[in-house]
């Protein structure tokens, strides 16, 4: 086990260098600038993600869409991933993962928009999409596009499930003395009784459970920092300060350089909302909706929701828990950090355990589509319920492994699927630019462009 966790820790080193955090972090600013600032149509999208679009082809509804997106990406990621950034790369870790929501906006927007155009039709007439098939049918480059297909099937097993399940029973035995076998067991029994159903199934709960979860832990981190006030204002300064500068920090901090901070915060920003990634855009193939536009500003709002506001809240919570009490230990362990910094608030243990427990049961049911999409796209239809099965068992197995090891791995995974998805934005950009200017202004225009049955199975 140390020998494979020493190879996985070695290639996420290798993976998550300088280069992809320029090449990540840049197509974000890229295409802010290529697309106008979109993030300025944030409320347009919000208004379309509550909106029936009944005249518009697909599966499920625009709202059905963008709560099974926000019930992969609203998951630990807001919660041990934010205490993991701050614990390995400092207080500024916060600032950089919160940039990378504000600008990933902008690439959420796009890769969900070459999803919806370049999406098809299986043989039961239900709706496939994803960079996939944007690599595949925009820029005729199949094999890059197996290979995301590949990477998404994979990494579902790591940032969707082991990841999730692992902190969840992390949780349940530090505070309530649960094993975590028992944990385990009955997120296998939860998830497995949803995924049953498919889509439909995953849509319908999430519909149901994503609102109200995420409301529920936006008012508690709220009144918890309504608790710290007395420090919020130095949280905000230290947060700041700590992103471009270097320095020894003492109590519940570690001292960390700009890279570190920079590393972590992008890294955990991306693992939070997943801009970049070409997660969220496979389930928005599947919408209802008019255009490739109208579902791309509506599947943008995800980013908006996990990071501005959620990690956010997080991340305020956090330091200014650390600055109030100085017999909070420096750890690098953000799971500690995190369930330390709740707990010497009134309260905050309760709205912790509700938060991470509804955050990665969502964020499992998600990611069990995306994770059988890819599969789909490389064996067809008859691998779907095989890889149910598969990922609801290591659903139990992630209880099990190491938390160093299971974010190692995610993380690796995570940058992997970065790679071919990126080169599918870039080089279809002019295709992004052009189907925007064409729908922006006209949102109820019809998109006519047949979509094809896929005929390759």
């Amino acid at each position: 086990m140390e020998t494979v966790a020493g190879i996985i820790s070695t290639i996420d080193g290798l993976l998550w260098g300088p280069w992809l955090l320029v090449l990540l972090f840049g197509t974000h600013v890229f295409l802010t600038f290529r697309l106008g600032f979109i993030q300025r149509k944030i409320g347009l999208g919000i208004k379309l993600s509550v909106t029936k679009d009944k005249d518009g082809s697909g599966d499920i509804s625009q709202f059905g869409a963008l709560t099974t997106a926000l019930a992969s990406t609203i998951g630990t990621g807001n919660i041990i991933g934010v205490g993991t950034a701050i614990a390995l790369g400092g207080p500024g870790a916060v600032l950089w993962m919160w940039l990378t929501g504000i600008f990933g906006i902008s690439t959420k927007y796009a890769e969900s928009l070459i999803a919806v155009k370049y999406r098809v039709k299986d043989e039961k007439g239900a709706m496939l999409g994803g960079a996939m098939y944007a690599l595949e049918r925009g820029l005729k480059m199949k094999w890059l596009g197996v290979l995301f297909a590949v990477f998404a099937a994979f990494a579902a097993f790591g940032i969707g499930d082991g990841v999730q399940s692992n902190a969840v029973a992390g949780l349940m035995e530090g505070d309530f003395g649960i094993p975590p076998w028992v944990t385990g067991i009955v997120l296998t029994i939860l998830v497995g009784l949803v995924l049953i159903g498919g889509l439909k199934w995953i849509t319908k709960v999430c519909e149901i459970i994503v609102p109200f979860m995420a409301i529920i832990y936006v008012i508690g981190c709220v009144v918890l920092l309504i608790l710290n006030r007395a420090f919020i204002g130095q949280a905000i300064v230290l947060i700041v300060s700590s992103a471009f500068t270097p320095r020894a920090l003492g109590g519940g901090f570690i001292a960390a350089s700009i890279m570190s901070a920079a590393r972590y915060g992008i890294a955990r920003g991306l693992f939070s909302n997943e801009s970049g990634m070409g997660s969220a855009p496979i389930v928005a193939s599947a919408a209802r909706t008019k255009n490739p536009v109208r579902q791309a500003l509506v599947s943008s709002t995800g980013t908006f929701w996990d990071t501005v506001v959620i990690c956010l809240l997080t991340g305020l919570v956090v330091v200014s828990s650390v600055i109030a009490h100085a017999d909070i230990e420096a750890t690098q362990n953000g799971g500690i950090l995190v369930r330390e910094s709740f707990a010497k608030i009134p309260g905050g243990q309760y709205i912790l355990i509700f938060g991470l427990f509804f955050f990665a049961f969502s964020t499992i049911l998600g990611w069990a589509y995306y994770g059988e999409q890819g599969a789909e796209y490389l064996f067809g239809v008859k691998s779907n319920i095989p890889y149910r099965v598969i990922y609801t068992i290591i659903c139990f197995l992630g209880t099990a492994i190491p938390l160093t090891m299971v974010w190692d791995l995610a993380d690796a995974l995570n940058g992997l699927m970065i790679i071919p998805n990126l080169i599918a934005i870039l080089l279809l950009s002019p295709v992004i630019v052009s189907e925007t200017k064409k729908y922006l202004n006209n949102l109820d225009a019809v998109d006519n462009d047949p979509i094809p049955l896929r005929t390759d199975l």
